[in-house]
């Protein structure tokens, strides 16, 4: 499976998405677009050609919300995930019903698993 992961630039994503994603057993079974570290030129066509796009949206940003319409747009489902007591914005409601909230960086990565699991 292909996976976009999308995030604010001001999250701590190389810590918090990107180290614990590639520690796990994900990344051997799945292709990851990291975006900060994969160099990637055209971002809108990367996203066209996955088959999920997983948000992390505790912290707003506009370029993640850009990258979120372009999924939307283009039919690939949307998970958003989040950290426990971090308000999301309510108009993710309008792009995607995937929802989980997460503890910490194991429980964010045992609930990725279990989601992947299901879809695929």
């Amino acid at each position: 499976m292909k996976i976009y992961i999308s995030h604010s630039s001001l999250y701590d994503y190389t810590n918090e998405i990107y180290k614990p994603i590639k520690n796990s057993n994900l990344f051997k079974s799945n292709t990851f677009f990291l975006p900060h570290e994969d160099k990637i030129i055209n971002t809108k066509d990367v996203i066209s050609n996955c088959d999920l796009v997983i948000a992390e949206v505790s912290l707003p940003a506009t370029g993640q919300g850009i990258e979120l319409g372009w999924a939307d747009y283009a039919k690939i489902p949307i998970l958003c995930i989040n950290k426990k007591g971090t308000e999301i914005s309510s108009s993710l409601k309008f792009i995607t019903n995937q929802f989980i909230e997460y503890q910490s960086v194991e429980d964010m990565i045992k609930k990725m698993t279990d989601f992947i699991e299901k879809i695929n």
